[in-house]
């Protein structure tokens, strides 16, 4: 599971969109009403966020850390991990095959 932040819910939803159909995430839900406060270039700022939890797996993490810094509009995007250490194994299991690479079909 990987966590997020977007400046604007339109911002939020392009993003996770965009993570599921490139199948780095299974799912991404969308929190809103959060105010991060912070420091950067020396000030103190304050600001209205929206929170991205986003579902995935450890085989696709180091393709999500190298795709979500160029589609999110902040300079240095907020990226964690907190690792799932149980589920109810249906979902998991779900989670794991949305984040698959489909294979390809010759035509």
């Amino acid at each position: 599971m990987a966590l997020t932040t977007a400046p604007s819910a339109e911002a939020a939803r392009v993003l996770v969109r965009s993570l599921v159909e490139r199948r780095l995430v299974a799912c991404g839900t969308i929190f809103a009403g959060a105010t991060s406060i912070y420091r950067w270039r020396d000030a103190v700022e304050e600001n209205a966020e929206w929170v991205v939890v986003l579902k995935t797996t450890t085989a696709r993490w180091s393709e999500l850390v190298a795709a979500l810094p160029g589609m999110h509009p902040y300079e240095v995007p907020e990226l964690i991990a907190v690792p799932i250490v149980a589920g109810h194994p249906p979902y998991l299991e779900w989670l794991r095959a949305e984040t698959e690479t489909p294979a390809r079909t010759e035509e």
